[in-house]
């Protein structure tokens, strides 16, 4: 009971997670809590374990040791269900419903009370309202990013998980994304290596590389780390090559 206590302080919270796919190790002995309400980016190059990282906090793989936590409960438990919105990389919402249809279905299996009020804000505000009665598979790769995007936070979740969520957008949608995501309110964790998404979505980092902790801290701290003159993403490299 007391480390559950302790837990619930915090929106997520891994601790000593190892997976491993086969003999390929993907994370190794990582660690870190992100408290409730923070706007983190999961920061990585390509192979960190990010994408594994976002998987084990949804419930759709298991640690092999350690144990991860949304808002206090395991990722699998019914209750981080009802909490969690999750948009991974290269989301594929339902192909043969309308835009409308999968709002709706999502929306009523997310338990919204006002399934079609919610369903008109997301078209109106991801500039959706003109595809609302066309097949997902007839949609542009932006258009199907959106209504990804739209799934993921309709039952307006308390902790968000976004797997590289400007994917496909041109600079004005993604300005309205931005736009939207931060009026939203709960623990939002975005998953990128792209430092400036990092920047416009979050104020704080967790870092990984090899599946392992490599920092944890706020963008300015971050920034700190390395000349006036010195753009961040060169001092984010360092850090992850280890270069000194």
């Amino acid at each position: 009971m007391e480390s559950n206590s302790a837990g619930s302080r915090n929106g997520i919270e891994l601790s000593h997670v190892s997976k491993s796919y086969g003999s390929v190790p993907a994370l190794n002995d990582l660690s870190f809590e992100i408290p409730m309400g923070g706007r983190f980016a999961l920061l990585g190059p390509n192979g960190a374990g990010k994408s594994t990282t976002l998987k084990l906090l949804i419930g759709s793989l298991r640690a092999d040791t350690g144990y991860v936590k949304i808002l206090g409960s395991p990722p699998e438990s019914k209750e981080s269900k009802a909490v969690v919105g999750y948009l991974p990389e290269d989301a594929l919402p339902y192909r043969m419903l309308s835009v409308r249809e999968n709002l709706e279905y999502i929306a009523a299996l997310r338990g919204v009370e006002d399934v079609k009020g919610r369903t008109d804000f997301l078209l109106d505000e991801l500039d959706l309202r003109q595809y609302e009665k066309s097949n997902v598979g007839r949609l542009s790769r932006g258009n199907t990013q959106k209504l990804a995007l739209a799934l993921s936070i309709v039952h307006s979740p308390k902790v968000l998980l976004l797997d590289e969520p400007l994917n496909y957008l041109d600079i004005p949608t993604q300005e309205n994304v931005i736009s939207l995501l931060e009026k939203l309110e709960g623990t939002h964790l975005v998953s990128t290596h792209i430092m400036s998404i990092a920047h416009r979505l979050t104020d704080s980092v967790v870092m990984i590389s090899k599946g392992m902790f490599l920092w944890e801290g706020t963008i300015d701290e971050l920034r700190k780390k390395g000349t006036p003159e010195e753009p961040i993403e060169k001092v984010v490299a360092r850090m992850m090559t280890g270069a000194s």
